[in-house]
């Protein structure tokens, strides 16, 4: 066991690190950055995807009931990130993060968070299917922003992870906590700036898929959606 002033000893030299930066060109594996002083800077655009009402979801229903619906809504948002080249990086109980990097990586992450909201419907189709008594339907907020991102190993030797040093990582996060009636995608006009055609505009009139709802975070105007993104 360490004693105080041996783990504050450490503390202090953690304070004085010098960083060695390393440019990024992928998402990396904890493995990738050495737990000293090194870290690997890159642009990369983070999504949340946050299960919402979990707390009553735990407290109303059988424990099974809500590993399934655990388990289903992770699963399938996962599946979705992949799907357009996203990294899933983290999972926070029920909310999962991940990065995407290239030249597409703001219209990917839109993309992304579109397809989610068509395979929770999907989903929700499915519980009532399955257990027709009951009255639950998942609900849910993806968020996406975009920054430079600044990536460490933290923790100890045998307990670590990756730490997602940037305005995205933060700002996506409170994005994903938005609650409004029916959108379900919410974006940084830092990204909203750089989607492309497909991201941006659907359906057969091409009509912007995207509203400023009014609101900001962090300086930056919130754009949100309601569509559907069919796959």
């Amino acid at each position: 066991m360490k004693s105080s002033m041996t783990i504050i000893k450490e503390i202090n030299d953690i304070l004085k690190i010098n960083w060695e930066r390393k440019k990024g060109t992928k998402v990396p594996d904890a493995e990738d950055i050495q737990l000293g002083n090194e870290a690997v800077c890159m642009e990369g655009a983070v999504l949340y995807a946050d299960l919402r009402g979990s707390t009553e979801l735990v407290q109303k229903y059988k424990d099974f009931f809500v590993a399934d619906i655990y388990k289903s809504f992770l699963r399938a948002t996962c599946e979705v990130i992949k799907n357009n080249s996203g990294v899933i990086t983290s999972f926070d109980g029920d909310r999962v993060m991940a990065v995407f990097v290239g030249d597409a990586k703001c219209s990917d992450a839109a993309r992304t968070g579109l397809q989610i909201h068509f395979i929770v419907t999907k989903i929700n189709e499915k519980i009532k299917e399955v257990f027709p008594s009951t009255d639950y339907l998942i609900n849910y907020a993806v968020g996406i922003d975009v920054s430079d991102l600044f990536i460490v190993r933290t923790g100890v030797r045998g307990a670590n992870d990756l730490a997602w040093i940037g305005n995205a990582a933060n700002v996506a996060a409170k994005l994903s906590e938005m609650l409004r009636k029916n959108d379900k995608t919410f974006i940084t006009e830092r990204i909203f700036v750089r989607l492309n055609e497909q991201s941006k505009f659907g359906g057969k009139n091409k009509e912007c898929m995207w509203k400023n709802i009014g609101e900001a975070i962090a300086g930056e105007s919130i754009f949100a959606s309601s569509w559907i993104w069919k796959f």
